[in-house]
């Protein structure tokens, strides 16, 4: 349907309601006009057939019919007006503009029987002798109570019509002029209603476009001033509303936003509708391209799926075991919840994801550390056990064997030892870093480096391994010295076990703006990268072969490791198979 504007709804019917007003009013006066002019032409006429009656009464009985004609003529060239004398039979005896003798009988005209019969008679007729329309009035003429006469009156209807037309031009114009002045007037009034109508209109479009603080002026007409206050109402609360909807929105966004835990929320119908940055950045998507997509198209994982599936359809609150994401380098758990309206109805669900791949990789150290240590642990007191029995069943009556057997009992003694010491030394280190009881001074590095070298220095000299120290006396940190010398230790003994003969070992400390860098460096065998993230774990070897035949613990790396954190520090690892290791302490200055 076309849509007008109000003011074009509203104008037309006014032009309407003053087109009918005038032409009915036109109408009903022109009407009015004709029917109360033609009632005085008959009174005209009857007064004049009165007047007549009294001057033809006497004639009329001494039947001087010439005499009547006569005056009939006079008068009605004098007046204008036609005159005709009837008898009681419809015999003309005296007509002002014909002779009597050549009209004929008349007992059927309707104004003859008016009279002869009522009184009186009346007719609006074409006459057959003049040859035009003319208006009859007929009086009878009576003596003694008997009817001896009629007399007629007539007048051009054409005189009548033109005296009209001349009333209903001037009629025309003055409706003409009424009718334009009242559509002006319309106009105007059609005009002053729509304004304030398109004003609020436009009021609230600026409302839908968010120009909530604008207010409408009020109208002087009692509806619209109602309506305007109205809408200045919902404006104020609108723009209340608004500004706490977007500041509750903000805290939410805010919280989602600083939340570890991933958050994702779905429709009834399985499609993304919020989802935060944790949750994109967990199940490695862009939260600004998967909104509103299907959670199959968002993310490829059938066991996410069929849980988020499973949650719509049995709305429960329900918690998944951990599974693996993202080629298993991440393991998450989700707590889902059904969502739903005032009605009960489903409309979605919300899950909270939570990572606990550092919870799994914690679980997987845990037993593989159970089974280092019980592994590192069996193999030497089995040894023990074993030729302690072998001793005892015999063998400790052959000289030669039994002293074989002793020594070693003794180093697989000396191996638990050495196990049980470090393990005591990483409970030391956890303890006194949580609870701060160790002492650091800030001096210079180089005497804690020398130290450590001359320790190591028997070791290598063995495999005929040279150690240089790169360190400036000026290369000072807050440490506690014999830590850090143990580190450096461990480091370069574990570059002496892995280096072959005749290569060397490099010592370097040196300064940055806010750390200092203490590296070791050997050109051994080298670590793989798969094994780079895993080895400063407790027993974590990389080949356990080798490291029990060159008789470590497994736990000199993790040592060092926890050394650098009481430190406030940090170790890391750079290598290269078939190029060697770089171990680097960082300290903070």
């Amino acid at each position: 349907m076309l849509k007008k504007r109000l003011l074009w709804q509203i104008y037309p019917y006014f032009l309407l309601i003053i087109f009918i007003s005038v032409v009915g009013l036109a109408w009903y006066g022109s009407h009015s006009l004709r029917n109360f002019h033609l009632d005085q032409v008959d009174e005209d006429l009857k007064s004049r057939a009165i007047l007549i009656e009294r001057q033809i009464s006497d004639k009329l009985t001494n039947q001087q019919f010439k005499e009547i004609d006569d005056l009939c003529k006079y008068i009605g060239q004098a007046s204008a007006t036609r005159i005709t004398v009837i008898l009681p039979y419809g015999e003309v005896i005296a007509d002002s503009d014909e002779l009597p003798s050549r009209m004929k009988n008349h007992a059927d005209r309707p104004e003859f029987q008016g009279a002869v019969d009522k009184g009186i008679g009346k007719s609006l007729r074409f006459s057959d002798t003049l040859g035009k329309k003319m208006m009859y009035l007929a009086i009878p003429l009576k003596q003694d109570g008997k009817v001896i006469g009629v007399i007629r009156t007539s007048v051009p209807v054409t005189a009548i019509d033109e005296a009209l037309n001349s009333i209903y031009k001037r009629l025309f114009f003055a409706g003409v002029i009424i009718a334009i002045c009242a559509a002006i007037i319309s106009l105007a009034i059609s005009k002053k209603i729509s304004r304030p109508v398109e004003q609020m209109t436009e009021g609230a479009r600026h409302f839908a476009s968010g120009k909530l603080d604008m207010r409408l002026s009020i109208p002087n007409v009692v509806e619209l001033a109602e309506l305007a206050k109205a809408l200045n109402e919902m404006s104020r609360e609108l723009d209340s509303r608004i500004k706490t909807i977007t500041e509750e929105r903000s805290h939410i966004q805010a919280v989602l936003s600083s939340m570890v835990e991933g958050v994702l929320a779905v429709d009834s119908s399985g499609h993304i509708v919020s989802i935060n940055e944790a949750a994109g950045r967990l199940l490695c998507i862009d939260k600004e391209k998967v909104d509103g997509l299907n959670i199959e198209e968002a993310i490829r994982n059938p066991k996410l799926q069929q849980y988020v599936k499973n949650t719509l359809e049995n709305r429960q609150v329900a918690e998944t075991e951990s599974f693996a994401i993202n080629d298993g380098s991440c393991f998450l758990q989700l707590h889902g919840s059904a969502l739903t309206n005032d009605k009960s109805e489903n409309t979605g669900a919300v899950f909270v994801l939570h990572d606990i791949t550092s919870t799994h990789q914690l679980e997987e150290i845990r037993r593989d550390f159970v089974a280092n240590v019980s592994h590192e642990l069996k193999t030497p007191i089995t040894s023990i056990k074993g030729f302690a029995e072998t001793l005892l069943e015999g063998a400790i009556n052959e000289p030669e064997q039994s002293e074989r057997f002793l020594k070693i009992i003794v180093k697989h003694s000396d191996r638990l030892t050495a196990i049980i010491e470090d393990l005591l030394s990483l409970s030391r280190l956890e303890e006194n870093g949580k609870k701060i009881m160790l002492s650091f001074e800030t001096t210079s590095l180089k005497p804690t480096l020398v130290s450590a070298i001359e320790l190591a220095k028997v070791r290598a000299e063995q495999k005929h391994i040279k150690i240089d120290l790169f360190c400036d006396e000026e290369v000072r940190a807050k440490i506690n010295s014999p830590l850090i010398e143990q580190a450096i230790l461990n480091l370069i003994d574990n570059a002496v076990k892995y280096s072959q003969s005749k290569n060397n070992i490099q010592v370097i400390a040196q300064a940055s703006r806010d750390e200092v860098l203490i590296k070791v460096a050997d050109n051994g065998c080298g670590i793989t990268a798969k094994h780079l993230n895993r080895i400063f774990e407790r027993f974590y070897v990389v080949d356990k072969g080798r490291s029990r035949k060159l008789g470590g613990t497994g736990l000199g790396l993790s040592i060092v490791k926890h050394i650098a954190q009481v430190h406030g520090g940090y170790v890391g690892v750079e290598s290269t198979i078939g190029n060697g290791s770089t171990f680097t302490i960082h300290l903070p200055i």
